[in-house]
């Protein structure tokens, strides 16, 4: 009798280790959680839902992801299809600054404007990069080409009137020459843009440092300069530091449906930040040198209506919309 009672005690005891020692389901927030992208693979807003299916389902807090890529005109193709999801509370848009510059270039009906507010994430510089063929050694030797001829200096990036295009016409500005003689090429996502500048399709290409870190690594990619206030990699140069007067970030966020009640609101606002305060979340922020900039509900809603008024006026300033 004492044997088999220890037997049972043990057996208990065994299994509630067990049970302790995994995600228990009362902590799962969403049972599935569709995560719309409104831009093709491989791209900052892609690498921003994945990172955040990679900690939330790493956690226990969401059991399964479905993803949906809708690329094209920086997030105003897919932007509508999302906004026909009217009070789907498990659905999440991963979106930014970019698509603010997009709808006004694109003079689009619906906007930001239309969907949920639910959390702003990241920030992240930008960066200047050529391919490793490029005669270009540093941002100085480019600046004179683009000075000397814009119109046969092509730069690739994201969407028109997107933060990269917006770079690039504070880069024509900075230095004496008019942002409409840009010879822009936009692309509706990162793969894309990617296969450009290492085709060498492009004389040089714009976009979020994490976006072309690993070509820059390995060798494929050379960087010029990053666009952030201080250095986001201690090996590259700002363009301030080396003389341009130019200094710019991209944000990116996520958005709920439009029409989600108060609770589904609250439920994902909740989710965005549990996640924040996860420590695999701090690690994604620094293996990608994203900036925190984290900011929820209202406050991210405000934060918004003033960065589309913003973005106006420099869109308009450089002749871009």
């Amino acid at each position: 009798m004492l044997d088999r009672r220890a037997m049972m005690l043990a057996t208990t005891a065994l299994a509630a280790t067990t049970m302790a020692g995994r995600p228990a389901s009362a902590q799962q927030a969403f049972a599935s959680l569709r995560m719309f992208i409104p831009a093709g693979p491989g791209g900052g807003w892609d690498g921003t839902g994945r990172a955040i299916e990679q900690v939330l389902r790493g956690a226990g807090k969401v059991g399964s992801f479905q993803f949906e890529n809708v690329g094209g005109a920086g997030g105003t193709v897919g932007l509508p299809r999302f906004i026909s999801r009217r009070g789907q509370g498990d659905t999440m848009m991963v979106g930014g600054a970019v698509m603010i510059g997009a709808v006004l270039t694109n003079k689009t009906p619906v906007g930001l404007k239309d969907t949920t507010p639910i959390a702003r994430l990241t920030e992240e510089a930008g960066v200047i990069v050529v391919p490793a063929s490029s005669p270009h050694q540093n941002i100085g030797s480019f600046m004179n080409a683009l000075k000397a001829n814009p119109g046969a200096t092509s730069v690739g990036g994201g969407s028109a009137g997107g933060v990269d295009h917006i770079t690039l016409g504070l880069m024509l500005r900075a230095v004496g020459r008019n942002a409409r003689e840009a010879s822009y090429v936009a692309y509706a996502g990162g793969g894309p843009a990617q296969a450009a500048i290492l085709g060498a399709q492009v004389a040089a290409g714009i976009s979020g440092l994490s976006e072309f870190s690993e070509q820059v690594k390995a060798g494929r990619m050379r960087a010029l300069a990053t666009t952030g206030a201080t250095r986001a990699d201690p090996n590259i140069p700002t363009l301030k530091e080396s003389g341009v007067d130019v200094v710019l970030t991209n944000w990116r966020g996520v958005f709920g449906a439009p029409a989600i009640s108060a609770a589904q609101r609250a439920a994902l606002v909740n989710l965005m930040t549990e996640m924040h305060a996860l420590p695999a979340w701090k690690e994604i922020l620094r293996t990608r040198n994203w900036d925190d900039a984290f900011l929820t509900g209202d406050a991210f809603a405000k934060f918004i209506a003033d960065d589309t008024v913003a973005t106006e006026a420099v869109l308009k300033d450089l002749g871009l919309a």
